[in-house]
């Protein structure tokens, strides 16, 4: 039987190297060598999408792989994709990398220079588990064996335009859909989701930082199953917890929450942290919200602009939804969809706030009415980004439900002069690679 491999390597020197030895291998089917870690995940995903054994039995990872580091990386492979066998490639084969290699989901370290034997052996190895692996995931029904459920950040441009309400609201109607949803508070210093949805708990996002391998049963105790068909993942009620979640943590929890839910909504406020930066790399939609008025759309060109020096997001990946629009506002989704180079949602949100004070006062906005403007156009937008069940893909981007633009006037001209970089990262420095 032949083994397939796939290597991960992003110096061209090093995957030829590893390429031509692997090629050596006794029944080995070597694929084409995937260059970065965003490659990779692709990769195995669409594999797992057609089928469990269309995956490679194993998958070696350079440690000079990029963006996302390789242990972290390692790590991620194993929990999604718990059938394949991943072996560190590295020139570093001291005793403290092999045991933090073997707490991320390694199955062996091959040293550099490459030899065939050590190459050979641990190929080998991690074929054999693989293998063992797969005929236990074709016995047990309960096991993981997809590419993990659906990851969708909410954004603001700046505060006051709608995150959080954006952010339940969408996790609400999937929820009501039938897909299982999880809502994840990553506004760790300020949260409020618990606040309006009325719950007191007193688990938090905190209490999964310092740990190193997130088990269904771990983040059961920490996650509240919410009577609406939701669970939550709270931010910390002492905001100055929120610090334990970094990036390393913040990849761990999104990558469980994958691995158990369908879909994982994630707030993440309007402030760049380390935390919910990694979950808007990670997500396969990212939202975010602003207002339609001059001081917001800058906002969000500033952070678009963060986001793609910092390698998080490029701007035509960035669903942009516009809240509190009116038919007579001067700017218009289709100009800031020109002017900040994103995608605007088809459906804009109308301003209609009378319709929520009673149940954001109350703490209770799963009981806003069926008949609110704003709920039916949140739940709208949720079947165009594709997080109703039976809405998997989303709509083509299209024309805003809006009229059309009128000529461009003084604040139309300060929004295409303005916007200037004047963002900031705040303590968060990761750059891709690193």
């Amino acid at each position: 039987m032949s083994t397939r491999i796939l290597p991960a390597v992003g110096d061209p020197d090093a995957a030829r190297s590893i390429t031509t030895l692997v090629g050596q291998l006794p029944a080995a089917e070597p694929a084409a060598p995937v260059p970065d870690s965003t490659s990779l995940l692709d990769t195995l995903a669409r594999l797992a999408a057609e089928s469990l054994d269309e995956l490679p039995e194993v998958v070696l990872v350079h440690d000079r792989i990029g963006p996302v580091p390789a242990l972290e990386l390692i790590r991620e492979v194993a929990l999604r994709f718990p059938a394949v066998g991943v072996v560190l490639v590295s020139a570093d084969t001291s005793p403290g990398l092999f045991s933090a290699a073997m707490d991320s989901g390694a199955r062996g370290l091959i040293g550099l220079p490459l030899s065939y034997e050590e190459l050979a052996a641990r190929v080998q190895a991690a074929a054999q588990w693989s293998a063992g692996v797969r005929r236990h995931l074709g016995r047990g029904a309960d096991v993981f064996t997809g590419p993990g459920g659906k990851v969708v950040t909410v954004s603001g441009a700046k505060g006051g335009v709608g995150t959080t309400l954006t952010a339940v609201q969408l996790a609400l109607a999937a929820a009501a859909s039938g897909r299982r949803t999880a809502l994840v508070d990553f506004d760790l210093q300020a949260g409020d989701v618990a606040s309006y949805l009325d719950v007191q708990f007193r688990r938090s996002a905190a209490d999964l930082a310092g740990i190193q391998d997130i088990t269904p049963r771990v983040l059961q105790d920490a996650v509240y199953d919410h009577p609406a068909g939701l669970a939550l993942l709270l931010a910390p009620a002492d905001g100055e917890r929120g610090e334990e979640v970094d990036d390393r943590a913040a990849r761990q929890i999104v990558s469980a929450l994958r691995n158990r839910y369908e879909l994982v909504v994630v707030d993440c406020g309007t402030l760049m942290t380390g935390a919910n930066a990694v979950a808007v790399e990670m997500a396969d939609t990212a939202v975010l919200v602003t207002t339609p008025d001059v001081l917001a759309v800058r906002a969000v060109k500033r952070m678009v602009r963060m986001w793609e020096r910092l390698q998080v997001r490029k701007a035509e990946e960035t669903a942009v939804l516009v809240n509190r629009w009116t038919r007579n506002t001067e700017i218009q989704p289709a100009l800031i969809e020109r002017i900040t180079k994103t995608k605007a949602a088809r459906t804009p949100v109308p301003a209609a706030y009378k319709e929520l004070q009673g149940v954001v006062d109350a703490g209770r906005v799963q009981d806003l009415d069926n008949k609110s403007t704003v709920k039916q156009a949140l739940w709208t937008v949720a079947g165009e980004l594709g997080l109703l069940k039976g809405t998997e893909e989303p709509a083509a981007p299209g024309t805003p439900a809006a009229p059309a633009l009128p000529a461009p006037g003084r604040r139309q001209l300060a929004l295409r002069a303005g916007g200037g970089d004047r963002g900031s990262v705040g303590r968060w420095s990761k750059k891709k690679g690193q």
